[in-house]
Order: structure tokens, then C-alpha cells, then sequence
């Protein structure tokens, strides 16, 4: 829960800001300690490794999760 906590926290301070939002997805090896280091934030879905092409629609998931629960949509029906 508290995941889901600090992602909702995370989400209502991008809704409100101005600023230009990017996810970086790193490979199998991860990223690069030059990225890691430039970034604002970083995160980690799981300690599982997902093939590619499966994260970002676990990102975007998790993203409209939060919305819709935001905006009381039944998300859970």
C-alpha cells in the first residue's frame, strides 16, 4: 500500500505542476551510471526483470490506476 501511497503523492504533484514529464526504461543491464545519476528520480517496478515491451504497459497501468481512483472512477468494477 505504500507504494500505490507514494505513487497517488507523485502523480497529484505532476497533475499540478507545470513541468514536462519523462520515464526513462532501462534495459535488462539496467541503465548506465551516468543516467542513473542525471535523473530525478528513479524507480523500480519490480525486482523482477519484465521483457520490454511489457513495462510500459505496466507503467500506464499503474498510472491510470491512480487516476481513475483520483477521479472515483470505478477502476476496481
Amino acid at each position: 500500500m505504500d507504494y500505490f501511497k507514494n505513487l497517488k503523492e507523485k502523480f497529484n504533484q505532476w497533475v499540478t505542476s507545470s513541468k514536462d514529464i519523462s520515464f526513462l526504461i532501462g534495459g535488462p543491464e539496467g541503465l548506465s551510471e551516468d543516467c542513473l545519476n542525471s535523473s530525478n528520480e528513479i524507480w523500480s517496478l519490480s525486482p523482477l526483470t519484465f521483457p520490454h515491451s511489457i513495462v510500459p504497459i505496466i507503467l500506464i497501468e499503474q498510472l491510470y490506476r491512480v487516476w481513475s481512483i483520483e477521479k472515483n472512477h470505478p477502476y476496481h468494477k
